[in-house]
């Protein structure tokens, strides 16, 4: 079949969102489908039109942004051509031109599927919060025309304000998780590129350096966990300069994580085997997010697949990996304290946290998550 998937950013831009929808458009792709992917072009020097890994890109031109959003004005000429050659539509939220698309798509009879990837919630001021209603209002009108709502989990979906109201047309879908594969070599030529030493403890967080992701709580409790472990240093995975919309955050931040000197070290956007080699070396890693902007957090499920336990903020939906697998402990958000006592808890005791790394892979491996997703568009179809 045909597939089309919007959404308004995709690699190269990194997060968890154009993480997950790069996999699933893959996935679907190498089982036979035509996949289409129509986001933004939000880097002027990106093409307008690309092939890669078997998916075609389109990027319509942006002419200005508001907050985060992306203001492209050929949008709509773009998603009626696409749609009307698509058979099913699939569009990822949040996405202020979610409401076009599935309006688009009930015009021509064409199954739309949402994927709701987590509530919006925006930084303060007039202009977010003027972004941020009319993301909400546009994601009404997405689920009105919608035939069906994919979540992570439907512990989320039942603790969401927004998507407790359209409860009946929520279907749960894991998320897409895979890591590169790696050899003893790539886990020893990682730890002599970042200077971890025999013994040392390692923390690991992989994440944007953003509000929502809850930094500051693992930098307050740092100094706690190095009275039991002197020697334990965190290692931080992923974009910590100039994330969009996080510049004041990563200012506050600065002096409370340079007071830990050579206990944090930040590794910035790392390739696949090395990040397959982060989540080997780490001891343990910390998922501390603050709020339902994070819905499920598939850093802890990549973490759990190489065997390292994880600590979870009992949020709806951040809390079922732990729950499901026993890989860690899940502690109240904002808490610095009690992420010191899980972090030294299972510092001075990994084994213990143990789980079954291959059944996990398994669960969330990209082809079987594939199958759903098409089985789910099967459903739909005509006849």
């Amino acid at each position: 079949m045909r597939v089309l998937i919007s959404l308004m950013y995709y690699r190269p831009h990194y997060s968890g969102l154009t993480i997950y929808t790069e996999r699933l458009a893959r996935a679907l792709a190498s089982r036979g489908h035509t996949v289409m992917v129509l986001t933004s072009r939000f880097d002027p020097k990106l093409p307008e039109r690309e092939e890669q890994d078997g998916v075609e890109i389109i990027r319509p031109r942006v002419l200005f942004r508001v907050s985060k959003g992306v203001i492209m004005p050929s949008l709509p000429s773009w998603a009626w051509k696409l749609i009307r050659q698509a058979d099913v539509v699939n569009a990822h939220v949040p996405q202020p031109d979610a409401a076009l698309i599935a309006t688009f798509g009930r015009l021509l009879h064409k199954p739309v599927v949402l994927t709701y990837h987590c509530d919006l919630q925006m930084p303060k001021g007039f202009v977010h919060f003027l972004a941020n209603q009319a993301s909400h209002l546009a994601n009404h009108f997405a689920v009105r025309f919608a035939d069906r709502i994919v979540t992570n989990t439907l512990d989320y979906a039942e603790h969401s304000p927004f998507l407790g109201r359209y409860i009946s047309k929520v279907q749960p879908i894991p998320p897409p998780i895979e890591l590169a594969d790696i050899t003893e070599m790539d886990l020893t030529g990682f730890r002599e590129k970042y200077s971890i030493l025999p013994g040392q403890r390692v923390i690991g967080m992989a994440a944007r350096l953003a509000t929502e992701k809850g930094v500051e709580y693992l930098v307050e409790a740092m100094p706690e966990v190095l009275k039991s472990h002197p020697n334990a240093r965190v290692l931080f995975a992923g974009q910590s300069a100039g994330v969009l919309g996080e510049q004041a955050y990563a200012q506050k931040l600065e002096p409370l994580i340079n007071k830990l000197a050579n206990h944090w070290n930040f590794l910035g956007i790392l390739p696949p085997r090395e990040w397959s080699a982060f989540f080997h070396v780490a001891d343990v890693t910390v998922l501390p997010s603050i709020n339902s902007t994070e819905s499920f957090g598939m850093v802890q499920v990549e973490s759990m697949i190489c065997g390292t336990p994880v600590v979870a903020s009992d949020l709806p939906g951040v809390r079922q990996p732990v729950l499901t697998s026993g890989m860690g402990l899940i502690i109240p958000p904002q808490d610095p304290h009690a992420l010191a006592q899980a972090l030294n808890q299972i510092l001075g005791n990994p084994k213990g946290f143990g789980g079954d790394s291959e059944l996990v892979a398994r669960q969330y491996a990209p082809d079987k998550i594939a199958q759903c997703y098409e089985q789910l568009f099967q459903e739909l179809l005509p006849g």
